[in-house]
C-alpha cells in the first residue's frame, strides 16, 4: 500500500478533488482517483468524501493506493523474430500491434507471454512478475528491436547503460508535413500531461530532459521519411517531440491524427547497440521496417 499525505494548496481552491489529485505526479488518472474515492481510499481530514468534493485550502488529503493485483503470466507459444540470443540476453524484432507486457485489457498474446514460453521461465526478475526480462519497452504500435535480459546480472548491466544514455538507438518514422530543415535537434523536457494522465507532453513541470535528433531521408508532398536518434529514452519521446514541432507521426491517433489502415503510428526501432554486460563487447543490430511501412513509402513516392 502506497500512502500519499498532502495538504490542499490555496491556489487550487475551487478545483474538484479528483481533478486535482490526477494533476499531481502520482501516476494516477482521474478515473483511477475516482475509483479510489469511491472505495474509501481517499479521505479529507480523515473522512470519506464524494468524488465531486472541492477541498478548502489547508485541508489534509490522504490518498491510499493499494498494491496492484498479482496475475499469473501464462507462457504462450507465439512465434518470435529473434535477432540474437545467448545465455544472458536476447534481441527481439517486435511486430507492430504486439503489447510488450501484460496490463489491464492485455493479459494474453503479449511479448512477455511469448518470452515465458521461449525462455522456459529463465528471465530476469528485477521488474517483477508482470515484466520479467523487460529492460526497456516500445509502444504497442511501434515495431522494431528490443533487448530482453535472461538474468538479473544482465538486466542490471543493461539498465545502467540506459540510465547513462549510452545505448545506440535509431528509429525511422513517417511524419506529417513539409520540413524546412533537412536535419535538426529537438531538445525539450517531457513529463506527464497535466489533464490526460495517459499522455506525455513537453512541459517544464515535473519533467525530465529529452533530446531527439532527426534527419529527413526523403521529403514527399505532404509527408517525410525520417531517421531519428535518441540521446534520452523518455516515454513516447519521439511521438511527443515530433508532435511538438508540428510534424506528428503519420497515423498517430494519440499525438496526431488517426489514418485508416495504419493501426497507429508509423514508427520503427531500426537499430540498437549496447555493450554486452558479461563480455564487454559492443553489439549492434539493425532490421528494416516492416512491409506496411515500405508500401507507404512507395505510395508517397508515387
Amino acid at each position: 500500500m502506497t500512502i500519499h499525505e498532502l495538504m490542499f494548496p490555496p491556489e487550487a481552491e475551487g478545483t474538484r478533488l479528483d481533478k486535482w489529485a490526477a494533476s499531481l505526479d502520482l501516476e494516477l488518472t482521474r478515473c483511477a482517483v475516482q475509483g479510489l474515492i469511491a472505495s474509501g481510499h481517499v479521505t479529507v481530514n480523515g473522512k470519506a468524501v464524494p468524488k465531486n468534493y472541492r477541498p478548502k485550502a489547508g485541508e489534509q488529503i490522504c490518498i491510499e493506493v493499494p498494491p496492484p493485483e498479482e496475475i499469473e503470466i501464462v507462457p504462450q507459444d507465439i512465434p518470435l523474430d529473434i535477432v540474437y540470443e545467448d545465455d544472458d540476453l536476447l534481441v527481439v524484432n517486435k511486430p507492430k500491434g504486439m503489447v510488450v507486457h501484460p496490463a489491464a485489457g492485455n493479459y494474453d498474446e503479449t511479448l512477455v507471454n511469448a518470452l515465458m514460453f521461449h525462455c522456459k521461465g529463465s528471465l530476469s526478475g528485477i521488474n517483477g512478475v508482470i515484466r520479467p526480462g523487460i529492460v526497456h519497452r516500445i509502444d504497442k504500435n511501434t515495431s522494431g528491436l528490443l533487448i530482453v535480459a535472461k538474468n538479473d546480472f544482465a538486466h542490471q548491466g543493461l539498465a545502467e547503460q540506459i540510465k547513462a544514455h549510452s545505448f545506440t538507438r535509431e528509429y525511422e518514422a513517417i511524419a506529417v508535413g513539409h520540413f524546412k530543415d533537412t536535419e535538426g535537434t529537438i531538445n525539450a523536457p517531457i513529463g506527464r500531461h497535466p489533464v490526460d494522465r495517459k499522455k506525455m507532453c513537453v512541459t517544464e513541470r515535473n519533467s525530465k530532459e529529452a533530446v531527439t535528433h532527426y534527419t529527413v531521408l526523403t521529403q514527399f508532398a505532404n509527408t517525410a521519411h525520417l531517421r531519428l536518434k535518441l540521446e534520452t529514452g523518455r516515454t513516447h519521446q519521439i511521438r511527443v517531440h515530433l508532435s511538438y514541432i508540428g510534424h506528428p507521426i503519420y497515423g498517430d491517433d494519440v499525438y496526431g491524427k488517426a489514418v485508416k489502415g495504419t493501426q497507429g503510428q508509423c514508427l520503427h526501432a531500426r537499430k540498437i547497440g549496447f555493450i554486452h554486460p558479461r563480455t564487454g563487447e559492443y553489439l549492434e543490430f539493425e532490421r528494416d521496417a516492416p512491409a506496411y511501412f515500405q508500401k507507404l513509402l512507395e505510395k508517397f513516392q508515387k
